[in-house]
């Protein structure tokens, strides 16, 4: 079996994924066979696995550093938020339904066989696992049944390295606190604090652990400064989202829907040369963007409403119809249409009225579509026809169908249709649209021709190259900044 070493956060936010990303990254640049692992992820920014089943994107990035191709066991648990007291409930990559809080909290007992088998069958392949927990270890009243924090640290026989976000002040005591809420064996696991998103003089820092290490005698393995690095991120904290002002010459603005989801599908057009990409969560901040783009979500019928509510909806077809092109991704495609159906009651139930940008009508279905795909744009007409034969590769995850009477968007392989194209509005279900192929670069020259700005160099990389650029740039950053070897010392000691 591998040897594991954990990650734990005093919060959430702290910052876990990108360390275990980096720790992912440091093993496998060493030579080390390596995978990451985290029980149960809520998250709304999924990927669908080559085998069509679906797992959180934080473990695919994770998998990505460390050389891997993701696979459901290193997520076995996905929980996707459909409002603020309920989640789809995701198993090794299969819906097994919706259920509130309360629902989940006694069905989650069943499930430790199915993280036990996930952990052991991934352990069995590699030499290190990088595992990852989820919140803070320190929310007590969660601790009965854990497989999540300290209950999979256990499971694991992982040391646990605490990691404390220093931005909201109080690191000290946020690490204490949360060692100090532990069980005495549970604090047994914990060798290491990190502290993480430093800016400043660690000179002035540095006293403090010494006076941290005479409270409670763990040592603290090192400061990660504030990483401004091109990475996906987990859901409604991720940095990105607060990013709200334009700063380059093509202005691409997000909306920022309540349940937004994937909108990791927009993160290969900052690389980019003079293109920015903000999020607008009202018609203030949306102003007067070069493109305006509608990310997936995970409540489609329920963020129209919001959208209607905000006067976002009303901003984004006055802006449409003086010629502002718009693009909708999943969700935000099923929103452009006339209208939206859900019989079954899949999210909202009943019937809405769509934006009307689009000459479409969308029934959700209870089958979610999960699938890895490529296509290439067909011949449409009108102002994206510059795109026309431009070729992308993505993913499905959807559970609705959308019938249209105008062009089709997109042929996927198998020759099936996808999205629509009418005017200066376009849709598709294809996540990952503008990751790989010709079609963001196509986008790109057509939206500078349109400014009157003159061509523009091609980024100097693949998407798939660039990310792996900025892994190997986190893990540059961590050999800097943690004590590695104490840390190598921690996984070959264990527990």
């Amino acid at each position: 079996m591998a040897k594991a070493i954990m990650v734990q956060g005093t919060t959430s936010n702290a910052g876990k994924s990108l360390i275990a990303a980096g720790l992912c990254r440091i093993f496998h640049q060493d030579g080390y066979r390596t995978a990451p692992f985290k029980s149960q992820n809520m998250a709304l920014n999924s990927f669908i696995t080559r085998d069509g089943l679906e797992m959180g994107r934080a473990q695919v990035m994770q998998a990505e550093a460390a050389g891997l191709e993701p696979s459901v066991r290193m997520n076995p648990i996905l929980l996707k938020p459909t409002n603020d007291t309920g989640s789809q409930v995701i198993v090794n990559g299969e819906v097994v339904g919706t259920m509130s809080a309360r629902e989940y909290f006694a069905y989650k007992k069943s499930l430790l066989p199915v993280v036990r088998e996930a952990y052991e069958a991934l352990a069995a392949e590699q030499e290190i696992i990088v595992l990852e927990g989820a919140g803070s270890p320190a929310e007590i009243n969660l601790k009965q049944g854990d497989f999540v924090n300290m209950g999979m640290a256990k499971l694991a026989r992982a040391p646990v390295l605490l990691v404390g976000d220093i931005n909201p002040g109080g690191v000290f005591a946020a690490l204490y606190g949360t060692v100090k809420l532990l069980d005495p064996d549970e604090q047994a696991y914990v060798k290491a604090f990190i502290i993480n998103k430093f800016r400043g003089d660690e000179t002035i820092l540095r006293p403090g652990f010494d006076i941290l290490r005479r409270y409670i005698d763990i040592p603290v393995a090192g400061v990660v400064p504030y990483l401004d690095l091109a990475l996906d991120d987990e859901d409604s904290l991720a940095p990105r989202l607060a990013r709200e002002r334009a700063g380059g010459l093509l202005d691409f603005a997000v909306v920022r829907l309540p349940h937004i989801s994937n909108f990791t599908d927009f993160n290969a057009l900052e690389r980019f040369p003079g293109v920015s990409v903000r999020y607008a969560g009202s018609a203030e901040q949306l102003g007067k963007p070069d493109l305006i783009l509608l990310p997936g979500t995970k409540n489609t019928m329920g963020d129209l409403l919001w959208l209607r509510q905000r006067g976002l909806e009303a901003a984004i077809r006055r802006l449409s119809a003086e010629g502002t092109p718009v693009v909708g991704v999943c969700g935000g495609y099923q929103m452009l249409g006339r209208t939206l159906d859900d019989p079954h009651a899949v999210e909202h139930g009943g019937t809405l009225r769509g934006m009307e940008l689009l000459p479409d009508a969308t029934v959700f279905e209870t089958e979610k579509t999960r699938t890895r795909t490529r296509g290439a744009v067909g011949a449409i007409s009108g102002f994206f026809a510059p795109l026309s034969g431009a070729t992308f590769e993505g993913y499905e995850i959807h559970m609705g169908r959308t019938e249209t009477s105008a062009a089709r968007f997109a042929c996927l392989e198998g020759g099936r249709p996808d999205g629509t194209a009418a005017g200066a509005v376009l849709g598709s279900y294809v996540h990952g649209l503008f990751d790989e192929g010709t079609l963001a670069e196509r986008l790109g020259a057509l939206l500078r021709a349109r400014r009157g700005l003159g061509g523009a160099d091609a980024p100097r990389m693949s998407f798939a190259e660039y990310k792996q650029s900025q892994y190997d740039k986190l893990a540059d950053a961590l050999r800097a900044s943690l004590d590695m070897k104490k840390i190598y010392q921690i996984l070959e000691d264990g527990v």
